[in-house]
């Protein structure tokens, strides 16, 4: 089956998130709170750009006290590139705007 060469609008949320800082690692919670997008919806995506080589994913080296280890996220080289044209590609994406799915800025996620 080919892949696709499009990404939806949430996706596109979490790539430009991760390309602003491509080179650091991110926790799931850090990306729901800048792209406002629901654990329901931002961890499939995550999964789904980890399956396709775009996104890398490990666990924190240590566990700190009160909770437990996170996940954390960065782009591959081949994601930063996607990401790069992806978001280049996307007509009227505008990076300080709600984000579609977003949830209400006042509401929790």
């Amino acid at each position: 089956m080919p892949r696709r060469a499009s990404f939806s609008p949430q996706t596109l949320a979490v790539l430009g998130a991760l390309a602003a800082e491509p080179s650091s690692w991110r926790h799931g919670y850090d990306l729901a709170r800048e792209t406002r997008l629901k654990s329901g919806t931002l961890y499939p995506i995550l999964v789904r750009l980890a399956d396709r080589n775009l996104v890398e994913a490990c666990w924190e080296d240590e566990q700190p006290a009160g909770r437990p280890r996170r996940h954390l996220y960065r782009l591959t080289s081949d994601g930063l590139a996607a990401a790069t044209t992806a978001l280049a590609a996307a007509p009227g994406l505008n990076p300080s705007a709600p984000r579609p799915g977003a949830a209400d800025p006042g509401s929790e996620l």
